[in-house]
């Protein structure tokens, strides 16, 4: 199960994190990831990281202000220089194999979301 917390509302050029909390089986955890959703838009891939290893992965959009880490069975998405096209539901997910990071369909686990608005 998956718990993702630590949305709202910030200006733009600000920072803020989000949470994922993961409970249940974590020892199987290979590879958990962030996704958002913008109204009327496909959901999208932000950042992914390896519970072993701690590999991580950013989407191209997001690459030098957002930062993946992750300890114990939390992982922690810190957003930096947020901007208003980062305004979004973030959802956390996660798989038990080595799978495409940034490919929805590569996470059969899904966190409940978090919204995070950035306003002008």
């Amino acid at each position: 199960q998956l718990q993702a917390s630590g949305g709202g509302l910030v200006q733009t050029g600000g920072s803020l994190r989000v949470s994922c909390a993961a409970s249940g089986r974590t020892f199987s955890l290979f590879r958990t990831g962030w996704f958002r959703q913008a109204p009327g838009k496909d959901r999208e891939f932000v950042s992914a990281i390896t519970w072993t290893h701690g590999i991580t992965y950013y989407a191209d959009s997001v690459k030098g202000r957002f930062t993946i880490s992750r300890d114990n069975a939390n992982v922690y998405l810190r957003m930096n220089d947020l901007k208003a096209e980062d305004t979004a539901v973030y959802y956390c997910a996660a798989n038990t194999w080595n799978n495409r990071p940034e490919s929805p369909d590569s996470y059969p686990y899904w966190g409940q979301g978090t919204q995070v608005t950035v306003s002008s």
